[in-house]
């Protein structure tokens, strides 16, 4: 089917949004809101597994395990994901 999927949480809800694989981290930014896309600059990115054992995303800041991804950044099957935009 060529689809994988993402995630975002934050402290009232989490959410798995489904794309296609292949696809940049501003087109996955446009399945929530389109906002996002136009007016992406990065994306903050964990992997599932890595944020599962560290606990919390900011364990994972902390331990080194979060990264700042730009335009060009695929996306993979699993990531969590806090976008960072400006419209």
């Amino acid at each position: 089917m060529g689809l994988q999927t993402y995630l975002t949480a934050g402290p009232k809800e989490a959410r798995a949004w489904t794309i296609k694989q292949g696809w940049s981290a501003p087109q996955a930014a446009g399945v929530i809101h389109t906002d996002f896309q136009r007016g992406f600059i990065k994306a903050e990115i964990v992997s599932f597994d890595d944020l599962v054992a560290t606990g919390s995303m900011s364990e994972a800041k902390a331990k080194g395990k979060v990264r700042m991804e730009g335009k060009d950044y695929v996306m993979q099957d699993g990531d969590v994901v806090e976008f960072r935009f400006n419209v």
